[in-house]
């Protein structure tokens, strides 16, 4: 593990004390990171291609670190973060790889790798926390090489405009999006997003009620509803 450092060049929204801590949970790990990455799998066109480097978008804790290892067994991961305490929270779960790990202290829109250098990103519940989301996937595609794939699971506004989620976490409020507008921003990128690449999981933690109207058959869930998740896999063609 090779942790570097640059001096963020942008301002960001630093989490809350709760949130921390429950990135860093079984719950977070279990009901979040493993199905957004299972969805994602499925989502995929090529299942044999091996990706020898991966770059993990906001790595927080490490767990993502870990579980990219054990599902795709790259050559070399590239943690990137703004957090200056995450390569300390993210230790552990690092420790456990079998490639080889660097670490990054940086900002999403200035991303200090050559171009077309990773043959995968992954971006897990990071993208939302974004200021400047607009430079931040211009250097998404500038850093991944032709024919690279994004990995893309974000909650959407409904969701991170809620009152729990107001009252629990931090985030850049005034630049989130719906499912529809992030597909549009990674499409008006360069990337090639298919549509039948894209997931809008309706999980039971992203509603306003947990779920637990549909769980007493008091409600099942609207048909025509704003979507709080979407999860979608990209390619730079």
């Amino acid at each position: 593990m090779t942790p570097q450092s640059s001096p963020p060049n942008t301002r960001w929204v630093k989490e809350s004390a709760f949130g921390v801590w429950f990135l860093g949970t079984e719950t977070w790990e279990t009901h979040v990171l493993t199905r957004a990455l299972d969805d994602l799998e499925r989502l995929m066109d090529d299942h044999n291609r091996r990706y020898e480097t991966i770059l993990d978008i906001g790595y927080g804790h490490g767990q993502s670190v870990r579980m990219l290892d054990q599902r795709f067994q790259p050559d070399n991961i590239i943690g990137l973060d703004i957090d200056p305490e995450a390569s300390r929270k993210s230790r552990s779960n690092i420790s456990q790889c079998q490639c080889a790990v660097q670490l990054i202290r940086a900002n999403a829109n200035a991303i200090a790798l050559e171009d077309a250098s990773v043959d995968m990103i992954f971006c897990h519940q990071t993208f939302h926390h974004l200021v400047d989301q607009d430079n931040a996937i211009l250097e998404f595609k500038r850093v991944l090489k032709p024919g690279g794939v994004l990995l893309f699971a974000e909650s959407c506004r409904k969701y991170i405009h809620s009152n729990i989620i107001k009252l629990l976490f931090r985030h850049p409020m005034d630049v989130q999006k719906t499912d529809l507008e992030y597909i549009e921003l990674i499409r008006s990128a360069g990337f090639r997003v298919n549509d039948k690449s894209i997931s809008r999981p309706y999980l039971w933690w992203s509603r306003s009620d947990l779920g637990i109207l549909e769980k007493l058959s008091i409600r099942k869930p609207p048909a025509d509803r704003e979507e709080t998740m979407v999860n979608l896999v990209a390619y730079r063609d």
